[in-house]
């Protein structure tokens, strides 16, 4: 198995309102951790106290590249309902270099879990949507089965979200449907990203709650976008 990671594209500072790092302190961290590609995802106005939509506009300011280190800016968008709606509009998406969608206990309307499963399929089939964040955190029950099969179809990935097996988050069911949703990713070919969730500096590329589920699983490297940039560049514009 595979333990050198090139890529974390969901990260966040303290412009999301419950971090506690800079930018420029992220980029850092991501340089020692000799990354090729750092992602900051801000949440976007869904949670409480996160940046005004402004932050978002003047993204074209940050430099991309710091020695080496390719750096993309982008959003964690919220799924708000069982409709798929995301609480920013294209305007917005279009100066983002990386669109994140996921549920959040603050600001999601949820319903039955087949009406969960069609907001979450709806988010997954948004053409803007590039990753769905924590899809097995266990915030909102869901189907995964024909998640997975959207993914596929959609050219989405799906993310393994380190900080929600984190037991201190007490998330319950995050290990179980992690581990579903590996099998099923495994069973269906359908390629994965692990996330660190930083909210500090030094937690980026931290999958350590990641890999004994990738060694339980017999998860494939292959499968894995963080070993290959140019395959995780390429699903950004949705091609694989």
């Amino acid at each position: 198995m595979n333990t050198n990671p090139k890529l974390d594209v969901h990260t966040h500072t303290i412009m999301s309102g419950h971090a506690y790092s800079t930018l420029q302190e992220m980029v850092t961290a991501a340089q020692q951790k000799h990354l090729d590609i750092l992602g900051i995802t801000e949440h976007a106005p869904g949670i409480p106290g996160t940046c005004n939509p402004i932050y978002f506009r003047n993204l074209h300011v940050v430099p991309r590249e710091f020695d080496g280190l390719r750096l993309l800016l982008g959003a964690e968008l919220n799924i708000l309902d069982t409709n798929g709606t995301l609480d920013l509009n294209e305007y917005y998406y279009q100066q983002l270099d990386v669109r994140i969608a996921g549920i959040h206990i603050l600001c999601w309307e949820g319903g039955t879990i087949e009406e969960n499963t069609r907001g979450m399929i709806n988010a997954i089939r948004n053409p803007w949507t590039h990753i769905i964040s924590h899809p097995g955190d266990g915030t909102a029950e869901l189907l995964f089965e024909p998640i997975v099969i959207a993914a596929k179809e959609s050219h989405t990935l799906l993310e393994i979200n380190n900080s929600s097996l984190n037991p201190r988050r007490n998330k319950g069911t995050a290990l179980k449907n992690n581990l579903e949703i590996l099998r099923l990713c495994k069973q269906y070919e359908v390629p994965v990203i692990l996330s660190s969730d930083a909210h500090i500096s030094y937690d980026i590329a931290n999958y350590c709650f990641i890999w004994p589920l990738l060694q339980e699983t017999e998860f494939p490297d292959e499968l894995i976008v963080n070993y290959d940039t140019e395959r995780f560049l390429a699903l950004l514009r949705k091609g694989c």
